[in-house]
């Protein structure tokens, strides 16, 4: 008899992620000589196949999993922990400790020692100091990846998994239409970050599913009473919005928002694409922004290609939102000889002589 078919479904998408990461690793190159090329610690030289024999430790890639102790990032540390030993894979937990509630190191310590008794190694539980830029929950978001980031290089991990999943998913479609910032902010979270690290492998997975898989496994979870608070947005949204439109409109609200994450960050992923290719073509020979060929593009593209601008010139992609860019397009497409505009990293952008002007500080 297998297991029960919701560990089954965490087991199978982790056990997906792991080739990923494997088969990506394996594509590094070797150098001209032939000789296997230098690469961070905890991977695969180029020709080891994923699936073979046991390795040596040193040889072995490392990938950890960012565990809260609830449900979601349980069921994934236990699907981790099973299916990485058939892959020759090593695995790791962190646990991260905001600081943001009473007795919050005493629970760290807790979920570390639950990592470990699923024999997950190495495993740390880091403690944080979350700022306010950006109100509580980005600050804390911010902490919690700078903790993830610094661990992940010091001990050479190949990738660190995380445990949204597709309810988590459908709440940040919503925040993003709520905050009206464009097709990038409807495409949600990426199952796999830019960067290549972080993978997430239950967005195609429900919240109830990684509970199940926790209940039927005896793993014991920790319910934090922030996720449940009412000052928090995306709680208010979790308990309130979602099942409120869930009433209105029928089961399948959260499929459908996930289904429509997907969508978006297609085109997104084109449209960028599309930006990246044109930016050499509308800049003269100085590398000014020639504001008559900005205006000859599709709207779509051109606030594309002036956000890239922007953000090269020292501009926080975090801090740089859709009136911003609205802002200074109105320098292309709506020009009566106004001033310059500030932004966002002491970033200023001007017309003049009919280029766009950007300069910091």
């Amino acid at each position: 008899m297998g297991p029960h078919p919701a560990v089954a479904a965490i087991r199978l998408a982790v056990r997906r992620v792991l080739h990923d990461v494997l088969n990506e690793l394996n594509e590094i190159p070797r150098p001209a000589t032939g000789r296997p090329g230098t690469l961070r610690p905890g991977t695969l030289h180029t020709g080891q196949r994923a699936t073979a024999g046991p390795l040596a430790t040193a040889e072995r890639p490392l990938v950890l999993v960012a565990c809260s102790g609830g449900a979601d990032s349980m069921a994934l540390a236990s699907a981790l922990a099973f299916e990485a030993p058939k892959l020759s894979v090593r695995a790791g937990g962190i646990t991260v400790d905001h600081g943001l509630q009473t007795g919050s190191g005493l629970r760290a310590a807790e979920v570390a020692a639950r990592l470990t008794a699923l024999r997950l190694d190495p495993v740390e539980a880091i403690a944080v100091s979350v700022g306010r830029d950006g109100g509580p929950e980005a600050a804390a978001r911010d902490a919690r990846y700078a903790a993830l980031d610094e661990a992940a290089d010091r001990l050479g991990a190949a990738a660190v998994l995380l445990g949204h999943t597709r309810d988590d998913q459908a709440e940040t479609v919503l925040l993003g239409l709520a905050r009206g910032s464009g097709i990038r902010s409807l495409s949600g979270m990426a199952a796999v970050s830019p960067s290549g690290r972080y993978r997430r492998p239950f967005l195609q997975l429900d919240r109830q599913t990684a509970r199940k898989a926790c209940l039927v496994q005896q793993l014991p979870v920790w319910d934090d009473p922030m996720n449940a608070d009412p000052a928090y947005t995306r709680s208010r949204l979790r308990h309130e919005g979602l099942p409120a439109l869930e009433k209105a409109l029928g089961k399948g609200v959260v499929e459908a928002l996930a289904r429509t994450a997907q969508l978006s960050r297609d085109d997104a992923d084109a449209l960028d694409a599309w930006a990246a290719d044109v930016d050499a073509s509308v800049r003269d020979d100085a590398g000014l922004l020639d504001c008559a060929k900005l205006y000859a593009l599709p709207p779509a593209v051109r606030r594309r290609v002036l956000r890239r601008a922007l953000v090269a010139t020292g501009s926080p992609a975090g801090s740089l939102f859709a009136r911003h860019i609205e802002e200074v397009e109105r320098l292309i497409t709506g020009w009566r000889g106004q001033g310059a505009i500030n932004l966002p990293g002491r970033v200023e952008a001007r017309r003049q002589g009919g280029r766009l002007v950007i300069r910091q500080g």
